[in-house]
């Protein structure tokens, strides 16, 4: 019998590098959640202050464009690890978990992992050019922290090739076990 991971999911013989790369992702995955919630009362209060007392701040409804982009871009690894991400199975549905992990393997090494680092590389000079000039919102009143906006480019596609390497581990693992 395989001892399993705290969270049940996982062989505790999973990599120290497995192990803690879900770990940071989840619990980033956690702040997520709280920032989805101030993002959906942040969204209430303009709308209430808009068309109840017919009051707007640039900067409270940019609030919440910043908190929707923190939301889906610093999620997305830990919806790789946990195969949130939406697929068209007709085919791989039907394969053995083995099979799978092959297809998934290839993707991620294939796929991902190149267009991860092409996001990561060419959006360098983007941010550090954004740093440069302490980017803030072209909107009068908006916020004064569009580098930081942008500096979730790289670092988005830095954690989902860190998912995505500690992935390969986990599917090489499944494969070799199979065999």
């Amino acid at each position: 019998m395989t001892r399993q991971s705290p969270d049940n999911t996982e062989p505790a013989s999973l990599p120290a590098f497995c192990r803690v790369t879900d770990t940071i992702n989840r619990r980033i995955c956690q702040w997520v959640s709280v920032a989805t919630l101030a993002m959906v009362l942040i969204t209430f209060a303009v709308v209430v202050l808009r068309y109840g007392f017919n009051v707007g701040w640039i900067a409270l409804q940019e609030s919440v464009m910043y908190l929707h982009s923190a939301v889906f871009m610093l999620a997305a690894a830990y919806t790789l690890r946990s195969d949130g991400h939406v697929r068209v199975d007709v085919f791989y549905r039907r394969l053995s978990p083995v099979s799978q992990a092959k297809v998934n393997l290839l993707g991620t090494l294939v796929l991902m992992l190149p267009t991860c680092s092409v996001i990561f590389l060419y959006s360098l000079p983007y941010v550090t050019a954004s740093w440069r000039l302490m980017e803030s919102s072209i909107e009068a009143g908006g916020l004064p922290l569009v580098f930081v906006l942008k500096t979730l480019l790289p670092v988005t596609a830095a954690m989902l090739m860190l998912q995505g390497l500690a992935d390969i581990v986990r599917y090489t693992l499944m494969i070799k076990r199979a065999h």
